[in-house]
């Protein structure tokens, strides 16, 4: 069974993907069940996430669904013998939130993470700055200790993209970069560490115009999760004040995947992005010496 007697993250991608291969081949429970000498109870909770999947028996349902990608059957195998594999983000009391702890695992696990922020810059580009200003304009009082911590987690989190090499791109709403903050040389560093790991790449970052109201509003805040060669996402996450909300049905895997390449095409390309950035640091310095 998961760690916690619940399922994980990654039994749930599993199991969800195993349940798409059996429906693909128009199969049923029972016939997968024969195939592992297993019951129709075993392949349900197996495919609901709510018990570990064993490699070999991964391996035999694909080879019943008539599964010919190898690359497949390493990547599921593998995700099987993770399921209940211990995240360095345990190591971290704040973190032990389930739901936090579900996104940093997609996080972990992903090969291509897509974000549009309207409000906040994404969590994977946040300088510690800026966490410890969003922190402090919380109505939770968080300890000292608290939000020493929590940035740490934060700057771990960023090894996803800046040593594991994970695609990452992100389109971020105007107000959300030019908005006057706390500090405005937090601001302007938080620009900067942008504009840097911009040039990583694996990384694209693009500016929504503030004129792009329409498309600004076609949805709120969401980061979307890939976890194979292909750029198909497998997971969105969303979070509100009090929980995050992980979203896996294909249908809005589809709808999400639309409305961020509507969002692409309605920001400035990553160079005029980076135009953008530029000019908004140096109207910074100038609001510094007009108000010096």
């Amino acid at each position: 069974m998961p760690a916690g007697g619940r399922p994980t993250v990654r039994s749930r991608r599993l199991g969800a993907a195993l349940r798409r291969y059996r429906e693909a081949a128009k199969l049923d429970q029972q016939h997968a069940a024969r195939h592992i000498a297993g019951s129709i109870t075993k392949i349900s909770r197996l495919e609901s996430g709510q018990v570990s999947a064993r490699p070999g028996d991964v391996r035999l349902l694909l080879e019943l669904y008539g599964v010919r990608d190898r690359d497949t059957y390493l990547r599921l195998e593998q995700l099987a013998r993770n399921s209940n594999k211990r995240g360095w983000w345990l190591d971290y009391p704040w973190a032990a939130k389930q739901e936090y702890t579900d996104v940093i695992t997609l996080e972990s696990d992903a090969t291509y993470i897509r974000t549009w922020q309207p409000l906040f810059i994404p969590g994977l580009l946040q300088t510690p700055a800026y966490v410890r200003a969003l922190l402090d304009a919380s109505l939770t009082v968080h300890s000292p200790d608290a939000v020493e911590e929590m940035v740490a987690i934060r700057e771990a989190r960023k090894r996803v993209i800046e040593e594991d090499g994970a695609r990452f791109a992100a389109v971020i709403y105007e107000p959300a970069l030019t908005a006057p903050m706390p500090s405005r040389e937090a601001h302007r560093e938080q620009l900067s560490h942008i504009l840097s790991v911009a040039q990583r790449q694996n990384v694209s970052v693009q500016v929504l115009p503030m004129t792009e109201w329409r498309a600004a509003h076609m949805t709120s805040h969401f980061v979307m999760y890939s976890f194979g060669p292909e750029p198909a996402p497998e997971a969105v996450a969303f979070d509100s004040t009090t929980s995050t909300v992980i979203l896996e049905d294909l249908e809005e895997m589809t709808q999400h995947a639309q409305i961020f390449e509507a969002l692409r095409s309605a920001a400035l390309t990553p160079k005029e992005s980076m135009s953008f950035l530029r000019k908004s640091m140096e109207e910074i310095s100038d609001r510094k010496e007009d108000e010096g």
